[in-house]
């Protein structure tokens, strides 16, 4: 096992020169380091990879059955990843087959050729999905990125790279002119897979549950907080009743990115215990669904999804029937198991790699591509900006005046060419750097000379600490007015494996003792508030509408379970609470309202600095185009290629076959 801390102090002996990329190399490789991690460090500083060969996979995938031979001499699932092939023979060598492996549940899985599958790797827990029977993603301990989005049809889907809403479920919305009441009409002709028809007894129902249970489930809170009620007028006319007036009701529900409301099947859900209902049983044919898939396996090892034969979408010239015939997610094996998955086409589309990974896996399969085809930075800019999360109610970061040190003794620039290869750009505030927001952060430009989010400057930080009473040892180690030393934990997952070294060297040079960890169970330290420091995202805005933004550091968002739209840094501030209140009721259109509660809110959270913004998110996920073409891409994008994300289906439904 590498010792992290050894890790950290020859990173900060790279950092500083005193220590060359060949004996870095050396020490670094002895301690166990992969060659893909040295790499991350090597890049930024001008040099090369250590080895032109994928790193070899540390966890094997399971697999479902082999496809049929005369079909494609490829298997039906990712194989058993053997060792690591050499850059140049992993483009055309093709993966073992593996054994065809029966379902738990004893059923056999029809065969599919590899050619007509789509194999995606995301997520899990140490190599295993956790959740694997709960499709029901209402449950606060389930996760919609993980299959669910794929059984679940929205309302209306909403692409913020063409700022395009599509309708689905539903094919037109009306509200009344005070923003009370939505009127939200479905389509005729769909039903359940089960052969029961879709209404707007569904849609009414779902939303009803959600005002009566609350917090309990995901996404519950946010509806009870303004919705009364959700009546069915007729088979195809749902109305919604509100609290107060709610402009952006629909937007809220429709799905984009990781935020939108599920539409449940009222005959399946009711008189079942939605926080507990986990909605799944193979030989009921659950989860039911009214999309083009059925899950036909699911189990720790991977998830099994088949292709239906028809599809109301297909008739009501929504969109076409997906070409593949079977999608197949597997847990996330590491960074080394990714990059030679996805030489090997053993997966087309793969959780995030690191910036220095993509020209080894360029270099040994030449038909993989990112969102900037073979080019940094690989991807595009996430609605996901990076912070250090810094808890509020924990001492001493619960001191404004603490986390503007912190931030002072960050480098951002030195934390991007270190950790992301140079592959990434400063944060805009806590929003995406997307075109619809930057309006609002030039209207504060004003605000941040005076309160410079993104300074590195040491002796401000050093100033601000020194009034506080602290002293530094004879170490050069910050010791608080008590006299104890200052520490903070940071914890995350390996979205920031670069980076977290990083951060914490810088912070040590500062004089604050920092460490750095990716518990397993960090997500659930994280949303329970049981941390003190985390590198962690944004999930607000995405158009050009401000509120959702905001609305991450209201009070009452804490208490919202899913992972999203949640105020991870527990920032309490009464008068900023009414503001964003006073938002939510305000038109999206009326602009001139909205700018100036958005300036207001500034005024109340630059002083404060919740937590201390980092560098824009991107997604840098590799796609594979041996078997699959249509991905998303700068030239052609129609939506975020993100296959853990609630708009995913739009990419399964535009993917077509390349041989």
């Amino acid at each position: 096992m590498t010792d992290r801390k050894q890790i950290q102090t020859l990173a900060g002996e790279l950092i500083a020169g005193r220590l060359s990329r060949r004996d870095f190399i050396a020490r670094a490789a002895a301690l166990g380091l992969s060659a893909t991690a040295i790499a991350s460090v090597l890049a930024a500083c001008g040099g090369e990879a250590p080895a032109t060969t994928a790193p070899a996979a540390s966890v094997a995938p399971s697999t479902a059955p082999a496809a049929s031979a005369a079909a494609s001499s490829a298997p039906t699932t990712a194989p058993k990843t053997s060792a690591a092939p050499s850059a140049s023979a992993a483009a055309s060598a093709a993966p073992s087959t593996a054994a065809s492996a029966a379902p738990a549940s004893g059923r056999k899985l029809t065969e599919v050729a590899r050619n007509k599958t789509v194999i995606a790797v995301r997520g899990g827990t140490q190599g295993k999905f956790i959740e694997a029977d709960l499709w029901n993603p209402f449950i606060p301990t389930a996760n919609h990125q993980l299959g669910s989005q794929m059984m679940y049809e929205p309302l209306a889907y909403y692409s913020a790279f063409t700022n395009k809403t599509t309708m689905w479920l539903a094919e037109s919305f009306e509200y009344t002119p005070d923003f009370m009441q939505l009127t939200v009409k479905t389509r005729s002709g769909i039903k359940w897979s089960d052969g029961e028809a879709f209404s707007s007894a569904d849609v009414a129902y779902t939303f009803n549950q959600l005002v009566q249970i609350g917090s309990k489930v995901k996404w519950g809170a946010d509806v009870q907080q303004f919705l009364t009620t959700a009546a069915a007028t007729d088979p195809n006319t749902t109305v919604f009743k509100f609290k107060v007036p709610a402009p952006r009701f629909f937007d809220y529900i429709a799905y984009k990115f990781d935020i939108g409301v599920y539409i449940v099947p009222k005959h399946i859900f009711e008189g079942k215990d939605w926080p507990t209902f986990t909605h799944f049983d193979i030989a009921k044919g659950w989860p039911v669904t009214t999309g083009p898939w059925k899950v036909v396996y699911s189990a720790p090892e991977q998830k099994v999804l088949d292709r239906q034969s028809s599809w109301w979408g297909v008739a009501a010239g929504v969109g076409q029937l997906p070409k593949p015939e079977r999608f197949i997610y597997l847990p996330d094996p590491g960074e080394q198991g990714l990059a030679t998955g996805i030489i090997a086409n053993q997966y087309d589309i793969a959780t995030g790699l690191q910036p220095a990974t993509f020209p080894t896996v360029f270099k040994g399969n030449a038909k993989v591509i990112t969102w900037t085809g073979q080019k940094a930075p690989y991807g595009q800019v996430d609605w996901w900006p990076h912070s250090l999360y810094l808890n509020n109610e924990k001492a001493p970061y619960n001191d404004p005046n603490v986390r503007w040190a912190i931030s002072y003794y960050l480098d951002r620039a030195q934390i991007i060419d270190v950790g992301w290869s140079g592959a990434s750009s400063p944060s805009t505030l806590f929003l995406p750097d997307y075109p619809g927001l930057k309006p609002f952060i030039d209207a504060v430009q004003p605000m941040l000379q005076q309160y410079p989010i993104l300074e590195y400057n040491q002796k401000k930080g050093d100033d601000l600490l020194t009034k506080k009473g602290w002293k530094k040892d004879g170490k050069g180690m910050w010791q608080d007015e008590a006299g104890k030393p200052v520490q903070l934990e940071i914890i995350s997952f390996f979205d920031f494996t670069g980076v977290g070294p990083v951060v914490v060297e810088q912070l040590k040079r500062a004089g604050i003792d920092a460490t750095y960890a990716e518990p397993p169970n960090f997500g659930t330290r994280f949303s329970d508030g049981d941390y003190t420091g985390a590198l962690f995202g944004h999930g607000g805005s995405y158009s050009s509408d401000i509120y959702y933004s905001l609305r991450l550091y209201q009070t009452a968002s804490e208490k919202i379970p899913g992972g999203h739209l949640v105020n991870f840094s527990h920032f309490k501030n009464a008068e900023y609470d009414k503001l964003v209140d006073q938002l939510y009721g305000t038109s999206p259109a009326d602009t001139a309202k909205v700018m100036e509660i958005w300036k207001k809110c500034m005024e109340l959270w630059l002083p404060a600095y919740p937590d201390i913004q980092i560098s824009q998110g991107l997604h840098r996920l590799p796609m594979n185009t041996t078997y699959w073409k249509g991905w998303p891409s700068a030239e052609d994008p129609y939506v975020n290629p993100a296959h853990f994300h609630l708009t995913w289906p739009l990419v399964m439904h535009k993917l077509q076959p390349s041989q």
